[in-house]
């Protein structure tokens, strides 16, 4: 017989298992220790080559990571052991963005916290799979209680949520909801089971000019198309003109269309704009439709006593979408969909024999699968609870505060140097503004038939020269047609100083690219 204790043809003893089995954490000494040696390498390389390293980018080009990388087999058919397989990250991890560094200032992508770094240790040892009771008991229960909490933060009193890998899929599952909802309540028809009808066509979703793209992405998603998006201009701070607003709804209606779902936006993505959440929680009201805001990037300003107020009306909201890998300073991926009704789950819920049968409903087992449009699901929220436990509210509360209002320093700096334009201050910690060139600067506006190159290609090539030096990481967006470059200040490391010095960088090689361009041509 053969088999685990079973004996072969001669009569000894033997185990079947591989010898690539050794690679599991257990309980054994052995185990034990190749598991703690991997931790340590791992932190050791993490330390030497890109901590060290990565500051805040190396400026290797796409062609040269492809030649460091090629001499790697991805499939190789047989291992070399770890120290070999770690040693072989040494170019990806030099080779990364150095996202605590005081320059890497491009986008949300924020330094994660050492608590939430220490978390991702233990979740991923632990390995808890969050679709049902039975394959996470103490996760389950921590992600519920965790919930529970920041619904109270933001004004839920019956309220629920589950932790989602970011704002994209938060933003789906609430006009997910939103989209069932209508259809279930005003035409009678069960979605999960008989699919859209013809009344679909007809359904709408307003928003901002400035949202994010997955509103469109996700009425795409739902069937009803990204036409079903009716994005309502903004004012003069980059908000959702109420009156623009207004006069969608009324062109809605006169053309026969239903709008059944407002998503407002607290922190757009280029202006870190905050929509008036207040009055369009009225319309919401007046319309009967769902109001979901996408809280993503000001979802944070929530824990300050400061800032808070900024969030007046998010708690009328039907879903808000929570980021805790932007302003929670969380490792990527950590979000979260509140709603305020936690009966809304009832929309999407199915119970699978294997996973979550409806005996286990009846019993009272919190199966949090049925809440979530995945199955397989990390214990995401271990990390901000670990991060809570260390530096409180408090502590995130006052990064928050700060790095506001670092953007609020930049804005000035950028206001006080003569070879850059302010295009946008800020609600939350970002800085919009763009190099004009010498001539352009007594009309303020860029003449792209002059001689030399226009006033948008200085600035996409500051911005391509700061990175393939590895000077800084910038970011770069359009607004009204023009090229700007971009700040997002989410690191509570950066100082006045450090930006002060970016600045003037950003003006120097202007003038530098803007004269030599000149000569070439002359």
């Amino acid at each position: 017989m053969n088999g685990v204790g079973g004996v072969d043809g001669v009569g000894e003893r033997r185990d079947p298992r591989p010898d690539a089995a050794k690679w599991f954490l257990s309980g054994d000494d052995d185990d034990r220790a190749r598991y703690r040696d991997a931790i340590r390498r791992a932190c050791d390389l993490v330390l030497d080559e890109f901590a060290d390293e990565a500051t805040p980018y190396s400026g290797a080009t796409p062609e040269e990571l492809d030649d460091a990388l090629a001499r790697f087999e991805m499939l190789p058919h047989e291992g070399d052991g770890l120290a070999a397989a770690l040693d072989r990250t040494e170019p990806i991890l030099r080779n990364s963005v150095g996202v605590s560094d005081p320059t890497c200032v491009a986008h949300l992508q924020c330094p994660p916290t050492i608590p939430a770094l220490a978390a991702e240790v233990l979740l991923t040892a632990t390995n808890q799979s969050m679709d049902s009771w039975d394959q996470s008991p103490a996760a389950t229960q921590l992600e519920r209680r965790f919930v529970d909490e920041l619904c109270d933060l933001f004004g839920y009193e019956d309220g629920d949520g589950v932790f989602t890998s970011g704002g994209t899929q938060s933003n789906f599952v609430g006009l997910l909801l939103a989209r069932n909802r209508v259809l279930l309540e005003e035409y009678g028809v069960d979605v999960q089971q008989a699919g859209l009808p013809p009344e679909a066509r007809d359904l709408r979703i307003l928003c901002s000019a400035d949202a994010h793209f997955t509103a469109t992405q996700a009425a795409s998603h739902l069937g009803l198309g990204e036409n079903a998006v009716v994005t309502v201009p903004t004012d003069d701070d980059r908000r959702l003109s109420m009156e623009a607003f207004d006069e969608a709804v009324t062109d809605l209606r006169e053309r026969g269309k239903r709008p059944f779902a407002i998503v407002a936006t607290a922190g757009t993505t280029d202006f870190g704009s905050i929509d008036p959440l207040g009055p369009l929680a009225e319309r919401a009201a007046e319309l009967d439709c769902w109001y979901h805001v996408d809280a993503a990037w000001g979802g944070a300003l929530a824990l300050s006593d400061d800032h808070a107020d900024k969030l007046a009306g998010i708690e009328a909201a039907d879903s808000v979408a929570v980021d805790f890998h932007k302003l929670f300073y969380q490792p990527i991926s950590c979000g979260a969909v509140l709603v305020r009704d936690e009966s809304a789950y009832d929309l999407i819920d199915r119970n699978a024999a294997y996973l979550n049968p409806e005996r286990d409903d009846d019993a009272g087992v919190p199966n949090l699968v049925s809440k979530s449009v995945q199955t397989t699901r990390r214990f995401d929220a271990l990390k901000p609870f670990v991060t809570m436990q260390a530096l409180g509210r408090e502590g995130l509360a006052s990064m928050v505060e700060y790095t506001i209002d670092l953007a609020d320093d930049a804005a000035r700096l950028v206001e006080a140097d003569p070879d850059l334009r302010l295009v946008h201050d800020s609600d939350l910690n970002v800085v919009v503004f763009r190099y004009v060139p010498d001539r352009d600067r007594d009309d303020d506006t860029a003449d792209d038939t002059a001689d030399g190159p226009s006033a948008d290609d200085l600035n996409e090539a500051i911005r391509d020269s700061l990175l393939d030096d590895g000077e800084a990481v910038v970011a770069r967006t359009t607004v009204d047609g023009e090229t700007c470059l971009k700040l997002t200040l989410l690191n509570p490391r950066t100082t006045r100083e450090d930006l002060r010095d970016l600045l003037r960088e950003i003006s120097t090689r202007g003038t530098e690219l803007e004269t030599t361009t000149d000569d070439r041509h002359a």
